[in-house]
């Protein structure tokens, strides 16, 4: 028996009146995740606090228009993203067949018609038009990142990255990436201090015209 993590009371407050939607998607990765090989076998147990509340603090910061996730996965966080901002339309970039079968079906399941997943690694997928954002999480380092999603953008798009407690240590060593990019002033922003247990950091960077 899966035992799935009660959701908290701070989880409507983030949805609003998207609650129900981001309840059935949490209930749907409890259920098939492990089996499927989205998450791993005690991430149940977390799956409100450490993973979809985790990514629903980076709503506020996307806009309305086409955001890229790369490396979607179980979804984490395009379709939680697509869940709480249906004003803006999410594409799904994930390579694993079985990973871009979940994210269609669920996409489907949940009545999102905000969403459009594309199979293919982000160095072979040539979005049109191309993105106003990028979202990331768990993929890969700030170093080799960057180069992959700056395509993906138009002139003056911006990358919106989760990244975990060592982002600074990435940011040092994607110095050059950054250079590269024409990126002058990217930041890292800590969501959900006071609301949450686990904080969220954020990597944003507008990239040069």
């Amino acid at each position: 028996m899966v035992i799935v993590e009660q959701e908290p009371p701070y989880a409507a407050d983030l949805f609003g009146d998207r609650i129900d939607v981001a309840r059935a998607f949490t209930a749907d990765l409890a259920q098939y995740g492990e089996e499927l090989g989205l998450i791993g076998p005690l991430e149940a147990e977390r799956l409100w606090s450490r993973h979809v509340v985790n990514c629903a603090l980076v709503a506020p910061l996307v806009h309305p228009g086409r955001v890229g996730d790369v490396g979607s996965g179980a979804g984490l966080p395009g379709l939680v993203l697509a869940i709480a901002r249906p004003d803006a339309h999410f594409v799904l970039i994930e390579p694993m067949e079985r990973r871009t079968d979940w994210l269609a079906a669920e996409s489907d399941r949940l009545g999102l018609t905000n969403v459009t997943v594309s199979r293919g690694r982000a160095e072979d997928i040539r979005p049109d038009p191309l993105l106003d954002q990028v979202t990331a999480r768990a993929v890969s380092a700030l170093s080799k990142l960057i180069p992959l999603c700056v395509p993906l953008l138009k002139p003056g798009g911006e990358l919106l990255f989760m990244k975990g407690a060592r982002v600074e240590e990435e940011l040092l060593a994607a110095e050059k990436a950054l250079r590269k990019a024409r990126i002058h002033n990217s930041e890292v922003l800590i969501l959900g201090e006071g609301i949450v247990p686990e904080v969220t950091r954020v990597f944003r960077a507008r990239v040069g015209h």
